[in-house]
Order: C-alpha cells, then structure tokens, then sequence
C-alpha cells in the first residue's frame, strides 16, 4: 500500500499505523488492530477498518479476509473483556460500588438484572455503538452469560458493523472519509448522551446524599433537645 497524505491529526497517525501493520502482517494486522481498539475504545474502528477494505481494494489482501480478520479480532478483544467482567464478578462489584462514592451496590444489582432480561439484543445490537461495544462485554462476563451465546451474538453483530466500514474502504478508496464523517457524529451523540447521562445520575445522587444528611441533622437536633428536657417531679 502507499503511504497515504497525513494531516498531522492524531487520527491520521492511527491510519498510517494501522496501515502499517498490514503491510507487515497483512490481514491479521488489521485484526490485531481492531481487538486494541476494543480494549481501548477511544481508538476508532470507523479509522481503522477502512484501512483494511482500502487495502483489499488495492489488492494486498482479499475483502473476505479483510471482513474476517477484523471480525475476528473483534470477538478477542471482546473475549478478553468478557474475561475481565467474570474475573471481577458479581459481589466484587458490590464492594466496589459500597465503597465508591455515589454508587451503592444495588445500582449493580439493578444492572445485572437489567442486562440479563436485555443481555442477548444488548450485546449484539452494543456491537454496532461506539464505546458500548467495549463495555457491553463487562456485563456478560459478569454474569456469566453462556460463552457460545456471547460469541454468537458478538461475531454477528461485529460483522455488521466491520462490513459497513470495510467495504466503505473498498469501494470508496481514498474518499472514505465520507463515511467516516458520519460515524464521527454518531460517536458524539453518544457520548453526548452518556455524558449527560453521568451529570443526572450524580445530580440526582448528590441530592439524595444531602437530603439524608439533612434528615441525620435534624435527627440528632431532635434527640439533643430532648436529652435536654427533665422530667418534673411532684
């Protein structure tokens, strides 16, 4: 492949070196590529995986393997997460969550019950969100979704979301970037959205935490006044 024009962007040095790795390693380096990006979700699979269907259009590899590659490296890097989410487990979670600030265990609880009556559309359709595709993987580790429904699930709904973009790469070449300009707003509104989300749970926790604090005070004011009163005696 030749090199390809840089802007001095941080996102045009993930290209150059997703670029590079299949140069060296052909098609496993866009797979290597895409399981680091599900274990570091601010590198952006809508970067890479053009890469890898411009790179079958111009002949280094096919497109079947470009689609296979990535699909597999998205399904080990989610596999890895899932490790994570059932090393940490259930009641680990709860200590943790007990003592974080903000956080109480059943928020966990609540969580866990959410995803397992969700677990199954959540994983496949969290495939196809930026950010959530990473983090929906903690959850079924956690609660142990059974491992041949959670590759399933995850393969399908990562080949989805790599042929989008892999045949972007292909059959646009160097105008790629089209699509990509779309997925950019898609990756904002969600982490617009899972911002606001975190500022109204806090807002709405802070408040809690005070008011209850206020009810101990007025407890205790309560209980001083009338340590302070003494009976009368006839």
């Amino acid at each position: 492949m030749t090199d390809l024009a840089t802007d001095g962007s941080w996102l045009s040095a993930l290209a150059d070196w997703a670029v590079s790795l299949m140069d060296v390693i052909g098609p496993a380096g866009a797979g290597l590529a895409i399981a680091m990006e599900n274990l570091f979700p601010p590198l952006p699979s809508e970067v890479i995986l053009p890469m890898a269907g411009l790179a079958a259009g111009r002949g280094s590899f096919s497109v079947v393997e470009a689609l296979a590659w990535t699909t597999a490296g998205s399904v080990v890097g989610a596999l890895l997460l899932y490790g994570l989410g059932a090393l940490l487990g259930l009641d680990r979670l709860r200590s943790i969550a007990a003592k974080a600030p903000l956080l109480r265990p059943d928020d966990i609880d609540r969580t866990v019950a959410w995803f397992e009556r969700h677990g199954g559309k959540a994983v496949f359709f969290g495939r196809m969100i930026p950010i959530f595709r990473s983090l929906v993987s903690i959850p079924a580790g956690v609660t142990r979704m059974p491992l041949r429904r959670f590759l399933v699930l995850t393969a399908a709904g990562s080949l989805v979301w790599n042929s989008v973009f892999v045949l972007a790469g292909y059959f646009l070449g160097a105008s790629w970037h089209l699509v990509e300009r779309y997925a950019d707003v898609l990756q904002y509104v969600v982490i617009a959205g899972a911002a606001v989300g975190v500022a109204w749970f806090a807002v709405v926790r802070v408040r809690a935490v005070l008011a209850a604090a206020r009810e101990r005070d007025a407890v205790r004011r309560v209980g001083r006044r009338d340590s302070r009163i003494v009976p009368s005696t006839d």
